[in-house]
């Protein structure tokens, strides 16, 4: 039975992590000390929903949660820290802090450790998220207990929701750019200046420039879509952030 710790002190514990220094700890009795923090935990680093979905949306919504009180993010997964340092590096999400919770000791004392075995994971943690401030756990969104990888409760959305359902969310950003191109520059800088997180997908032998004659109708480069709306190039953009 999976238990809601609403109300309760989160675990507090030393975890070992490999840093470019070499090995250090986190002490979570500092990391939650006097500070307001957002933890989801998955099943584990490089798998599908965790890699597609988890991980990245919570990453994006950093700066809103930051602007709405959050101090920090915390992703907890039980794996080493070598896997959970490569995993952050492969997803670039700098923005979240990942918890290597490689013996289960953070999970378990959650309540939060389930055996996928079955799977070839042996133990692991269920999903959830939580927010907590001065280490007390004040709220909870706990997949639902059921057979296989539920996912419909434990986003980044619905927790900033939780924190303030008027929270602007940026809009989703892909640029269309090539390798060296002066104007893609401009356009990524601007996007920058004004906050707005991006997806790039370079030009090259994997995307051909007719992919994106397909998808924008034109080869040049950058091309810029935000929202799913087609914006266009660099001039573009600049026109409709001015007007």
């Amino acid at each position: 039975m999976l238990k809601n710790q609403e109300g309760n002190q989160v675990p507090s514990l030393s975890i070992p992590v490999m840093t470019n220094d070499g090995w250090s700890k986190i002490e979570t009795d500092q990391l939650f000390k006097n500070r307001t923090v957002v933890v989801f935990s998955l099943p584990g680093a490089f798998t599908p929903t965790c890699s597609a979905s988890h991980l990245p949306r919570y990453n994006e919504l950093a700066p809103v949660f930051k602007q709405n009180g959050v101090d920090e993010i915390v992703c907890v997964s039980v794996n080493d820290t070598f896997v959970m340092n490569a995993w952050a590096k492969d997803q670039r999400s700098n923005n979240v802090t990942l918890l290597p919770d490689g013996n289960g000791s953070f999970t378990e004392a959650m309540g939060m450790l389930v055996d996928k075995s079955a799977i070839g994971f042996g133990k692991r943690s269920w999903r959830y998220s939580m927010l907590v401030k001065n280490g007390v756990v004040e709220k909870m969104f706990i997949e639902a207990d059921v057979a296989g990888d539920p996912f419909e409760v434990s986003d980044a959305d619905t927790l900033l929701d939780f924190i303030n359902p008027n929270a602007k969310k940026p809009e989703f950003v892909t640029l269309f750019s090539k390798s060296g191109c002066p104007h893609c520059a401009r356009a990524k800088k601007l996007l920058r200046e004004k906050g707005y997180a991006y997806e790039e997908v370079e030009i090259g032998h994997e995307v051909t420039s007719k992919t994106l004659q397909a998808v924008a109708n034109r080869t040049s480069t950058p091309q810029i879509f935000i929202g799913g709306k087609h914006i266009g190039g660099a001039d573009d953009l600049e026109k409709y952030f001015a007007g």
